[in-house]
C-alpha cells in the first residue's frame, strides 16, 4: 500500500497549475517511476499528488517552423527511442535513454520526470546538457525557457517555482544541425543500473571533415549536477583532428569536473574515467560525423 493523502488528476496543464496553486505542498506525478518508489519508502508518506499522467498535450515529438525539436516532458523513454525524429537527428538521446532502468521502466519513465528529479546520474542529463536543451515551464506567470543547465540548482534541485510544470525540453536547430554524438555509461552491471559516470559528446565538423567546427561534452555524477565541459569546449574549437587530439580532449576535461567519492566509485577513479571515457566518446562522435582521426605515427 501507498501511503498517500490525496490524488488530483489534472484535465489540462492550467488545470494542474490551478490545482498546484490550491494544493501548495502538493508534488507533481507523472510515471510515477520515482515518486512511487519515493512514497513506498516513507520518504513522501501522507502526501498530496497531483496527476499529470492523463495530459497528451504534453507527450510526443516534434519540430517547429524554425526546426526547434520539441519533447513533451510526458514522452516516455520508450517513445523516445522509437520516435522517427529523434532517429534521425539526435539518435544518441534515444540510445541514452534506451540505458535507462529495464523495459517497464522505460515504457512508463518520463523525460520531464528524468530532469525534474535534479539528480547527476539521470542517463538523459548529460546528452541532453550536451544538445543546449532548454526546458520549458509553465505557471501562474506564464510561459518561460532557461538553458537545462541553469535548470539544475544542486543535488536533487532544480528551478521549479510554485505552481510551475516542466512542458516540454527544446533542441535549438543550430545545436543539432550537421552533428553527431556519442554517449557511455559506465556502471557496474549492463542493465538495470544507475550510472557510476556519464559522457556524452557531439561535434560539428568542417565541410572538409578535417577541422572541429563544435564540441559539445556533458558529464553525469562528475558533480553535484550534471554538467558541461565548457572550458574544454570552448579550448578546442576550431582544432584540427590529428593524431593524439582525443588524448589531449580526455587530459582537459579534468578540470571541467569535480567527482566525489562514493560507495560505487572513488573520487580518483571517477576522474580517470572522465578522461577515457570523453576520449572514446569524441573518437566515436567524430566517426558518425564523416571524420577520422588519423593514428600516431
Amino acid at each position: 500500500m501507498y501511503d498517500i493523502k490525496a490524488l488530483y488528476e489534472a484535465k489540462s496543464v492550467e488545470n494542474a497549475i490551478e490545482l498546484m496553486k490550491e494544493h501548495p505542498e502538493a508534488k507533481i506525478i507523472a510515471g510515477g517511476s520515482d515518486v512511487l518508489i519515493k512514497i513506498r519508502e516513507g520518504k513522501m508518506a501522507g502526501c498530496e499528488l497531483v496527476s499529470i499522467y492523463g495530459l497528451d498535450e504534453l507527450r510526443g515529438v516534434s519540430m517547429a517552423e524554425d526546426g526547434t525539436l520539441r519533447i513533451g516532458s510526458l514522452t516516455s523513454f520508450s517513445h523516445i527511442t522509437k520516435d522517427p525524429l529523434i532517429k534521425k537527428y539526435i539518435g544518441v538521446l534515444g540510445e541514452a535513454v534506451d540505458m535507462v532502468g529495464g523495459p517497464q521502466i522505460r515504457a512508463i519513465g518520463t523525460i520531464g520526470g528524468n530532469t525534474c528529479n535534479g539528480v547527476t546520474s539521470a542517463d538523459s542529463a548529460s546528452t541532453l546538457l550536451a544538445w543546449d536543451a532548454i526546458v520549458e515551464l509553465n505557471g501562474p506567470e506564464g510561459v518561460r525557457t532557461l538553458p537545462l543547465e541553469e535548470f539544475y540548482l544542486g543535488p536533487g534541485k532544480v528551478d521549479l517555482k510554485s505552481a510551475e510544470l516542466q512542458t516540454a525540453l527544446l533542441i535549438p536547430k543550430e545545436s543539432y544541425e550537421n552533428c553527431a554524438g556519442f554517449y557511455i555509461k559506465y556502471g557496474m552491471r549492463n542493465a538495470m543500473e544507475i550510472a557510476t559516470t556519464g559522457c556524452s559528446v557531439n561535434v560539428r565538423l568542417s565541410s572538409d571533415k578535417k577541422t572541429l567546427e563544435r564540441l559539445r561534452i556533458g558529464f553525469g555524477v562528475a558533480g553535484p549536477v550534471p554538467r558541461r565541459a565548457r572550458k574544454t569546449e570552448e579550448e578546442f574549437k576550431g582544432a584540427s583532428l590529428e593524431a593524439g587530439l582525443p588524448e589531449k580532449i580526455g587530459d582537459a576535461v579534468l578540470k571541467d569536473v569535480e567527482p566525489r567519492d562514493s560507495w560505487r566509485a572513488s573520487k580518483d577513479m571517477r576522474l580517470h574515467l572522465c578522461s577515457t571515457m570523453t576520449e572514446r566518446a569524441f573518437i566515436e562522435a567524430v566517426s558518425r560525423c564523416g571524420g577520422e582521426i588519423p593514428e600516431k605515427a
